[in-house]
């Protein structure tokens, strides 16, 4: 490849970054935002940013609005498409939400991408104060009860790559190693402010057909809801819960094997 070529590539990338840090200006807190705003955001130059704009209109990405720029059309039909191919069975919908009514708390399904976990379905608790994790969100695999019941058939290689993670460093290891030990022979994971001060959460493997883990089903809310008797019955419900969607046959195209 010749030094123009390479140059000419490395524009091509920053554009694509430029592009993309504009889009993730939009929300749903702000789901329109004004010229000025992005400038002021992105820190470039007025012309860079109107000649991005442009490029992001012409392609459906952004769309004209009176007081801005929108989501375009070309967004919401790949959030469709997205849509189609993430979101969980509504089988699997319904023992969540059936979980969260009974149980009072919120119920999270996360499944293991490298060294995160990410949230493909929620169903919300009832109670005003309540936890939640929005669907796509990613949190670290070192910590939270979720964590320890995906880590349960995690190579070593894994362990090493999400201790290093960590704030503990390479020296968390062994303590990953334990903790995903104690989930797997006790059934379930328990967690008490981990990740967030002041939230507990249970959690139980989803197993594929041969046995493996391919998520975590668990239950968050307030430590003061989470007694331990009450810990107890949580992890029964959801195991219980776990157990019917496995017999659905759970699969999830952002799940890794680890």
């Amino acid at each position: 490849m010749s030094e123009e070529q390479t140059r000419a590539g490395g524009e091509g990338v920053r554009s694509v970054r430029r592009a993309f840090d504009i889009l993730t200006l939009l929300s749903e807190d702000r789901p329109v935002v004004t010229l000025r705003e992005i400038t002021e955001a992105t820190g470039l130059a007025k012309t860079t940013v109107l000649r991005l704009v442009q490029t992001l209109e012409e392609t459906g990405l952004l769309g004209s609005h009176p007081s801005g720029y929108t989501a375009g059309p070309a967004l919401w039909r790949w959030a469709h498409l997205a849509r189609s191919q993430w979101e969980v069975p509504q089988e699997t919908r319904k023992v969540m939400r059936d979980l969260a009514d009974r149980l009072g708390e919120t119920v999270n399904l996360f499944v293991a991408r490298g060294v995160h976990r990410i949230c493909v379905a929620h169903e919300e608790s009832p109670h005003p104060l309540r936890h939640v994790v929005d669907v796509g969100d990613e949190q670290p695999l070192w910590a939270g009860a979720s964590s320890k019941v995906l880590l349960r058939d995690a190579s070593e290689a894994l362990l090493h790559r999400v201790a290093a993670a960590s704030p503990q460093g390479e020296g968390h290891v062994e303590q990953l190693r334990a903790r995903a030990l104690e989930a797997s022979e006790r059934g379930y994971a328990v967690s008490s402010s981990e990740w967030d001060e002041g939230l507990t959460a249970v959690a139980v493997p989803v197993t594929g057909r041969t046995g493996e883990v391919v998520a975590s089903l668990s239950l968050s809310g307030p430590s003061h809801r989470f007694p331990y008797e009450a810990v107890e019955r949580f992890a029964t419900e959801l195991a219980e819960g776990a157990r019917l969607i496995s017999g659905q046959g759970f699969s999830h195209p952002l799940s890794s094997s680890i």
